[in-house]
């Protein structure tokens, strides 16, 4: 069965890889062993790049040097969002009388990759380049693209929850084949 893997970088690294001796993972080899009788067309993978932080100002070389190992692997295909960082000013969930009820955080969130990696997956299917879409994440915003994949172009959706302590949602398990 020719196979598309679509994986959900953040997802994958806070869920499963993180504080671990695998965050280092051959995503190739990874969709390889999990599914060793299709035949893997290609391996999506979609992140932003991250910003130095005061306490991991180092974070950024370490991606950058994983990423640029990606690039070597054949067939596999790096999608870019992007972060964006700022001051927010957020109320405290209780404040003391008195004090002030709001904080200013520095916030950053990464925008981008999901629609990127849900536009990816459409967009192969509606070219018919894979006869099974293996989707890797737990971020049930998959769902709608999922059944799309499964209903009305009628092609398999598999779904790999990177995170072994929690259950998929519901409503992204029942979006898969």
């Amino acid at each position: 069965m020719i196979t598309n893997v679509y994986i959900d970088g953040f997802n994958i690294y806070y869920r499963a890889l993180k504080d671990t001796p695998f965050r280092w993972l051959d995503l190739r080899k990874l969709a390889e062993t999990l599914f060793p009788q299709d035949t893997i067309h290609r391996v999506c993978y979609f992140t932003a790049r991250l910003d130095a932080r005061p306490g991991n100002p180092n974070q950024p070389r370490r991606q950058f040097i994983y990423l640029r190992a990606l690039a070597t692997l054949p067939g596999l295909d790096v999608h870019y969002g992007v972060f964006r960082s700022g001051i927010k000013r957020r109320p405290l969930a209780e404040p003391l009388p008195g004090l002030p009820t709001h904080v200013l955080i520095r916030d950053s969130e990464e925008k981008g990759s999901d629609v990127n990696l849900a536009t990816r997956l459409l967009v192969d299917g509606f070219k018919g380049e894979y006869e099974q879409a293996v989707v890797v994440s737990n971020d049930a915003d998959f769902a709608s693209a999922m059944r799309y994949v499964r209903d009305d172009l009628g092609l398999r959706v598999t779904l790999v929850n990177p995170n072994p302590r929690n259950a998929s949602p519901r409503e992204l398990a029942e979006a898969a084949t």
